[in-house]
């Protein structure tokens, strides 16, 4: 087998472990809630419709990239992975995550604000922010543009951050967690997490409740802090489901959207 074609199956098959990471995800907090929640996705069945379409066409953008380097990984030692857990120091294990969250939360913050530019966000966010109210389905639910932001950013650490597999494992499983909670409409974490002190520097859905309603702040993706030094930090949303439903605020939001960016 070619390096090619090696490459090229590696590329489709993780493209299938994303696509299936999203479903299983996804659906099943939208299963939670359904069972805890009931009725708060009534009347949204064109809308999840679309927000899985959308997020199944990025899931080959994320998957192509990440499979082309796992690829490289495995066969070619390209990027900074290791598995033996003697490689580095234990202390460094939650301190590659972090590292990994915090730069990932950076990137997604200044790219994120740069889409609510008006010419942008009409051209490419405006994909996203058409989940009006988001639901669990709609974490991935991106403009094939605005999904190769985002897909870039792991394979691209992979080659400048020492990371253990299973670290990087986490990192994975907590983007893939919060993307999904973050949308759903409802806190499924308890207040401690976003009334009390540690909620005042990590996002919820709460927190990103509000960015989907006035649009023009609350950027972040794990933590508040760049929404905090540059003054887009709006709080915590109270899920007002009429008023979002009926977009209200996400029409006026619309007109803002440049002005914050």
């Amino acid at each position: 087998m070619s390096a090619l074609t090696a490459a090229l199956i590696s590329a489709i098959a993780m493209t299938g472990i994303v696509a299936v990471r999203y479903l299983l995800a996804s659906g099943g907090f939208a299963l939670a809630t359904r069972l805890t929640r009931p009725g708060l996705y009534v009347g949204l069945d064109a809308q999840i419709r679309r927000e899985i379409g959308w997020s199944l066409a990025s899931a080959a953008i994320y998957g192509i990239p990440a499979g082309v380097v796992a690829w490289g990984w495995r066969e070619q030692g390209w990027t900074l992975i290791y598995t033996d857990w003697d490689a580095w120091p234990i202390w460094y294990l939650p301190v590659s995550v972090l590292l990994y969250l915090i730069v990932q939360d950076a990137w997604f913050y200044w790219t994120h604000r740069w889409m609510h530019r008006p010419a942008v966000f009409r051209r490419v966010h405006a994909v996203h922010h058409a989940s009006r109210p988001p639901t669990a389905w709609a974490a991935m639910a991106f403009h094939p543009y605005e999904a190769v932001t985002l897909a870039v950013v792991i394979p691209l650490l992979v080659f400048v951050i020492p990371i253990h597999a299973a670290m990087l494992g986490l990192v994975l499983t907590i983007m893939t967690v919060m993307g999904v909670t973050n949308h759903m409409g409802w806190e499924i974490w308890p207040r401690f997490m976003w009334r009390g002190p540690l909620g005042a520097w990590l996002i919820t859905a709460s927190h990103h409740q509000r960015h989907h309603d006035a649009y023009g702040c609350n950027y972040g993706l794990y933590f508040r802090f760049w929404d905090r030094m540059c003054g887009t930090d709006r709080g915590t949303g109270d899920f007002r489901e009429g008023d979002v439903r009926r977009g209200r605020a996400g029409d006026a939001g619309r007109g803002g959207a440049g002005r914050a960016a």
